[in-house]
């Protein structure tokens, strides 16, 4: 037990660090804070000239929409990186058990998403006519922390996709543009079709957001614990299916000797 912890938290963290081996560090300040304040700021300026919404709808959206940029991209290249690294080989010789071995590396990233979204909804607060109240934002950040776990496990799905593919940044762009579009983020679930609906129920975000709005208004966390459920039930869904895609993709990889191809 005190092994597979030692995995979860130390190894966890020491992969989140391992990324600005690839990365610049740098490239959090604007991709991480300015651009999730620009997103919030465009399209709340969108609703008032349109004359859709209100600021609050737009603030709350795109803040944990954005929340998926750290999400899945960090899950997918803490995966990717290994494998450009050509130490994806040596980190699955080890004897160390794969659940909390991946799972471990999910923490850093949904501690990452969480303070991304509140960034968004706290510029957007401080920005426009966005207003929460004081006891709504305990709640708010209950359903935050839901939220960049559901966007974690579709990381998770997408990075051991990445075992098999090149580039999983072309991946992650579809899947937020896809986020974008089904989640409600800037349109409300009933103005939209009838399948997109039913899409968006399958993806993360969707019920995440719609409880946001909900605790931001005058609901308490009782009032949106279904939503919640089936938001932390698709992460789940998405999780396992990524670990067993890890699975299988690291067996085929073994049998055809292309583990480390990139």
């Amino acid at each position: 037990m005190r092994t597979n912890l030692r995995i979860f938290f130390i190894g966890g963290r020491m992969s989140y660090r391992a990324m600005f081996d690839w990365l610049n560090p740098w490239i959090l300040f604007p991709t991480l804070i300015v651009s999730p304040i620009c997103q919030v700021l465009l399209f709340a300026y969108v609703g008032r000239s349109a004359g859709v919404g209100n600021d609050e709808f737009y603030v709350i959206g795109n803040a944990l929409n954005y929340a998926a940029i750290p999400c899945v991209f960090a899950m997918t290249f803490t995966i990717q990186g290994e494998r450009e690294a050509s130490t994806l080989s040596i980190v699955l010789a080890t004897p160390a058990r794969r659940l909390p071995l991946f799972l471990g590396r999910a923490l850093p990233v949904i501690v990452n998403g969480w303070w991304v979204a509140l960034v968004g909804v706290l510029a957007g607060t401080l920005l426009l006519d966005a207003h929460i109240p004081l006891q709504a934002w305990p709640s708010v950040l209950v359903v935050v922390v839901v939220t960049s776990m559901s966007c974690t496990g579709l990381g998770l799905a997408i990075g051991a996709v990445c075992l098999r593919v090149r580039e999983g940044a072309v991946a992650g762009n579809v899947v937020f543009c896809l986020l974008l579009v089904f989640s409600g983020v800037n349109v409300a679930p009933a103005d939209l079709p009838g399948w997109m609906v039913t899409v968006g129920s399958w993806m993360p975000l969707t019920h995440g957001i719609e409880a946001a709005r909900l605790v931001a208004g005058d609901s308490s966390l009782g009032d949106v614990g279904g939503l919640l459920g089936r938001e932390l039930g698709v992460g789940l869904l998405y999780t396992v299916l990524g670990l067993l895609l890890l699975t299988w993709f690291e067996r085929e990889s073994r049998r055809t000797a292309s583990l480390d191809r990139v």
